[in-house]
């Protein structure tokens, strides 16, 4: 049988269910926990700080990295994302999946603009 690139639907509902990734730009960084949603099976993540030497910035030099979850370290590559259509689809994904009064703030902050626009896919290489 041969291998299909991708995340496996078990993959994909840990994702889902889970409140924070683990992430990692290329092999030299530490994991990072962040927000995370998955749209149409795919795996969506934004910035609130898009700082230099942040996870956004050194994924754009080097696209590279890992995640982990479900106790296992998968390597991903980023791509922004692009769309108006797909960026309203995330932002009702983290309006759904990060729900909770405390977390309004952060659900308006990602609906801005200026995140959409630095909104990565994650894409399991």
């Amino acid at each position: 049988m041969k291998w299909v690139p991708g995340f496996s639907a078990s993959i994909l509902n840990a994702i889902r269910e889970s409140k924070i990734l683990r992430i990692r730009c290329g092999a030299g960084h530490r994991f990072t926990g962040i927000w995370v949603v998955v749209v149409d099976d795919r795996v969506f993540v934004r910035p609130w700080n898009n700082k230099s030497g942040g996870w956004y910035q050194d994924f754009l030099e080097d696209p590279h990295g890992s995640i982990r979850i479900l106790e296992k370290e998968l390597s991903v590559r980023a791509r922004k994302a692009r769309g108006e259509h797909l960026f309203d689809k995330i932002d009702n994904g983290y309006a759904e999946k990060y729900h909770t009064p405390a977390n309004r703030k952060y659900v308006r902050g990602f609906a801005l603009s200026r995140r959409r626009l630095t909104t990565l896919e994650l894409i399991r290489i």
